[in-house]
């Protein structure tokens, strides 16, 4: 089962808060998996194609207890990709207009295309459409992957009131268009499992959480070892310079005529040419600071230089 199924499967049985809540739920569900057919007259029929069975089943159950709506359901079988599909029709009848002007769907002029603003007044409603867009639409990829996630719907104004509605709720998404339709994404993380324990997924959120506190880890200890690695390679190309200045300075005159200082400098630099200063400081006796070493390495650079333009 893909992570996106895991997520669909626990957001299909998430319970009510309030009596409203499953209005809203059915109108966003209504809104992205159904086709609207206007027969005039006010006459009009709904069907409603999934490839979830929760999510047919869950049209169903709320079309009845909501509305007193028949449907009729059929199974299908996708010939391309040898999957089901679920057709949940609901056919015209008396109280189908009124039932869609209740959803927010219809209004006096016609098919609404944004949000009713009285179905997500309360945060429990709005948590309930906002689920019912992610049942209609919604994808998120494994989060062993990179962090990714996104609900498809037909229109821009659509798009723009679901990321008003997340915004609202403190959580940062965009909106693109694809093709003839608009995308709302998100690729944080930390978004993602946000949205996903306000709408009630808390088990594929904490899920989410632990592969980000993973990648986290991961991404420190990475940095940690760069940081390491760099620092070994700066520390040995430093004493590898000085070992040079070191040859230089021997070349020219004895170990004998340096101050006891430098030939103790030049002494546990020859013994250990890839340790760090504060290792070498740490080996002298007694031993010495970081500063002590820095002022020993630039008077052998200064002796270096100066053997150096006098043969130049």
């Amino acid at each position: 089962m893909s992570f996106t199924a895991e997520v669909k499967e626990e957001l299909s049985h998430v319970a009510p808060v309030c009596s409203h809540c499953d209005k809203a739920l059915l109108s966003a569900l209504v809104r992205i998996e159904g086709t609207l057919y206007l027969s005039g007259s006010g006459r009009c029929r709904v069907d409603v194609v999934t490839d979830s069975a929760n999510v047919a089943r869950l049209v169903i159950r709320l079309a009845h207890s909501i509305y007193n709506l028949d449907t009729e359901s059929t199974v299908r079988r996708s010939v391309l990709h040898k999957t089901p599909n679920y057709l949940v029709s609901i056919p015209e009848q008396p109280h189908l207009v009124k039932a869609l002007n209740d959803m927010g769907i219809l209004s006096d002029d016609g098919l609404t295309a944004g949000i009713a603003k009285r179905l997500i007044e309360k945060r429990c409603c709005s948590a309930a459409y906002l689920r019912g867009v992610f049942l209609g639409s919604g994808f998120i990829a494994n989060p062993k992957g990179d962090f990714h996630f996104e609900m498809t719907v037909e229109s821009e104004e659509l798009a723009r009131d679901v990321v008003d509605v997340l915004e609202a709720r403190g959580i940062g998404a965009r909106m693109m268009q694809r093709r003839s339709n608009f995308i709302v994404y998100m690729k944080s993380g930390t978004a993602i499992t946000e949205f996903l324990a306000l709408t009630g997924a808390h088990r594929c959120a904490l899920a989410i959480e632990n592969e980000r506190v993973i990648k986290s880890m991961r991404n420190d200890v990475n940095r940690i070892v760069n940081a390491e690695v760099a620092n070994q390679a700066k520390a040995a190309d430093a004493g590898l310079s000085q070992l040079r200045d070191i040859k230089t300075i021997m070349e020219a005159q004895r170990l004998g005529d340096l101050s006891p200082a430098l030939q103790q400098f030049v002494l546990l630099r020859a013994a250990n040419p890839h340790m760090s200063i504060k290792e070498l400081g740490e080996l002298a006796d007694p031993p010495l600071s970081k500063s002590a070493v820095y002022h020993r390495i630039r008077r052998i650079e200064q002796l270096a230089q100066e053997i150096r333009d006098a043969h130049a």
